[in-house]
């Protein structure tokens, strides 16, 4: 089965990732206390933190720059889409990417840093919309490459 949907998709898929992000991160942060955790089983924590850099905590405290890389990036990102959109199941990782990118840009914007709460050991915290950036970037390499070819036995 291939997916051809068009941009009708990818915006979905943009919304749905916003708005399940929002929503998780307005949770935590009435039900949590900022700086505290809240241990869901060994390992993982919910915990309301802030980082105002990017992945990892980088760039901390550079806004204009991080603003600068996420428009660039999301430009580059529609930019390929639109000359590509005819390529099957790319709608799913761009709407993907689009909305990790534009539930922290959110949280930039009112917050002035990114609402991080998952927060595995030996692991930065994180949330909705990062995870769906990464899933969203190993999709689209998935999705760009295609999937591996067989090569006949010799």
């Amino acid at each position: 089965m291939v997916s051809r949907a068009g941009p009708g998709a990818a915006i979905a898929t943009a919304g749905l990732v916003v708005a399940v992000d929002q929503v998780t991160k307005r949770l935590v942060d009435s039900g949590i206390d900022r700086g505290h955790s809240v241990n869901v089983f060994f390992g993982l924590d919910l915990t309301n933190t802030r980082n105002s850099g990017v992945a990892f905590g980088a760039l901390g405290g550079a806004g204009l720059i991080v603003a600068i890389l996420i428009g660039l990036s999301l430009a580059l990102l529609i930019g390929y889409f639109v000359a590509n959109r005819d390529t099957p199941w790319l709608w799913l990782p761009v709407g993907l990417l689009l909305g990790g990118a534009l539930g922290n840009l959110i949280d930039r914007a009112v917050e002035g840093a990114v609402i991080d709460w998952i927060d595995p050991v030996a692991w930065p915290a994180f949330n909705i919309a990062d995870a769906c950036i990464v899933v969203g970037v190993l999709a689209l390499l998935w999705v760009v490459e295609g999937r591996p070819k067989r090569t006949p036995a010799s």
